[in-house]
């Protein structure tokens, strides 16, 4: 799955359920973050580790070691 901060993730899911795993999924992001949704195409800002879309509840996904490159952000799935 994931080794470290040298690994790579095939899924959006396989990032939050990492990080839901090692409780860091509720850790704020770096301010001013703001990502466009690929489901609504709405930018929001990423609050959290784990944040939902606010405008179609599209959850997001990234590790901490991954928090400085936006374009790791990954989508795991409306309501994941």
């Amino acid at each position: 799955m994931h080794d470290g901060c040298t690994g790579s993730f095939g899924s959006g899911k396989e990032v939050v359920d990492k990080i839901r795993m090692m409780g860091f999924n509720t850790r704020p992001m770096p301010p001013g973050v703001v990502i466009k949704c690929v489901e609504c195409e709405n930018e929001f800002e990423m609050t959290h580790l784990e944040t939902k879309c606010p405008h179609c509840n599209m959850v997001y996904g990234v590790t901490p070691c991954s928090v400085a490159y936006p374009e790791r952000i990954k989508p795991a799935g409306k309501d994941y």
